[in-house]
């Protein structure tokens, strides 16, 4: 942000759907920006879009250190996103379910997704609301994103 200050250019913000949803983007650290390019972009997804970028470039543009680590907000020795969120390989598709196409938590596990992994992951988006009200705008890619396609109360009693 000071650089951005000092040339007047604009700071890009690397917070995720799957991070976004789920509350795993920090507030000063990969929310702190101006635009989020990924923002709408589930997190498996990023994956197959950075490995494409290395795939069409002359030279590796992301380490593939970078691709190959095990998902981790990085705020704790040693921890990964896995310590407390499933797999992104079985998130991401509830995201989709639960904020895209407007699924229940009886119609998600009815279509195959263990209950409990999807009423924990319904209450993570549900309860997140206040930190995705506080991220920069960023770009549209699915039918339906966090904002004004989907806003919630940022607080209820109501547990859902």
């Amino acid at each position: 942000m000071t650089m951005s200050n000092k040339f007047g250019s604009l700071v890009l913000t690397t917070g995720n759907k799957s991070e976004m949803a789920t509350g795993y983007s920090t507030l000063y650290g990969d929310m702190a920006g101006g635009f989020s390019v990924i923002k709408d972009v589930p997190k498996m997804l990023v994956y197959a879009l950075s490995r494409d970028r290395n795939d069409r470039a002359d030279g590796v543009v992301i380490p593939e250190t970078v691709l190959e680590k095990p998902p981790s907000a990085e705020l704790r020795p040693d921890q990964k996103d896995s310590d407390s969120l499933p797999d992104y390989e079985v998130l991401d598709p509830i995201i989709e379910g639960y904020v895209e196409d407007d699924l229940s938590i009886a119609e998600l596990a009815a279509a195959g997704h263990d209950a409990d992994t999807v009423r924990h992951v319904a209450r993570l988006v549900d309860r997140n609301e206040y930190k995705r009200r506080q991220a920069p705008p960023g770009v549209r890619v699915s039918p339906k994103a966090f904002g004004k396609d989907r806003r919630l109360p940022i607080t209820n009693r109501w547990p859902g």
